[in-house]
């Protein structure tokens, strides 16, 4: 498999200077980038110019689960073999995706998820606040799921091509990260997690989703839930 032939895509709204940051990051590893704007002001495209990538705008903003989706959708249609979810904020590091990519190369997953609470000096990256908030998410997830991991709300993933295609979120927004969870055990998908580090900056965590934003994510949840 050709390093090409591995598709990331990242959702970006308003990202702008660290999206070229993170991008650029990226570039050296050769795989190849999906960039999915969600409607943001100043197009995305105007801080990337030069840069080897494809790039996805939404007219409007419809939420990270849609940018995922839409970019999973073109990522299957030019063939990618290997799609990896990566933030646009700079959190995930690029060096990591061969370790989440190889259980899949080999074989032996569909799925692999990125845990900051695997590893000890991971889990001691995440700010205190974070980490009693993504620990209630765990058990939340659990809940709507039925699938248990140490940690379900990191947006550090990699699905093979079946899994990919199997996997189609609806959820538009945050609450898109259980729906995954969801459809994996739909898909009947073998899945793992993996130690992954994750880097919290000013900038990410002044972005990053709050304790309101956290009870948003569990009322549609349970919206979801009833409607069905």
């Amino acid at each position: 498999m050709r390093p090409g032939d591995v598709f990331i895509v990242i959702p970006a709204y308003n990202e702008r200077e660290a999206l070229a940051t993170t991008v650029s990051g990226l570039i050296p590893c050769g795989y190849t980038i999906v960039v999915v704007d969600d409607g943001s002001v100043i197009p995305e495209i105007e801080f990337l110019q030069g840069l080897p990538i494809r790039y996805l705008r939404h007219v409007s903003n419809l939420g990270q689960g849609a940018a995922l989706q839409s970019g999973v959708e073109y990522a299957l249609q030019e063939g990618a073999q290997i799609v990896v979810h990566f933030d646009a904020d700079g959190q995930h590091i690029p060096d990591l995706i061969e370790k989440l990519i190889k259980p899949i190369r080999a074989g032996e997953f569909d799925v692999v998820l990125g845990s900051r609470f695997i590893s000890r000096p991971d889990c001691a990256q995440v700010p205190f606040t974070k980490r009693i908030l993504l620990k209630a998410g765990v058990f939340i997830s659990w809940m709507f799921t039925r699938v248990w991991l140490t940690d379900t709300h990191n947006g550090f993933r990699a699905f093979s091509r079946a899994a990919a295609k199997c996997i189609k979120l609806t959820e538009n927004g945050y609450a898109h990260a259980t729906e995954v969870l969801e459809l994996i055990r739909k898909c009947g998908a073998r899945y793992t997690e993996i130690p992954v580090t994750v880097r919290y900056t000013e900038y990410s965590q002044a972005k990053g989703q709050g304790a309101l934003n956290s009870i948003n994510i569990v009322i549609d949840l349970l919206i979801r839930k009833l409607a069905k």
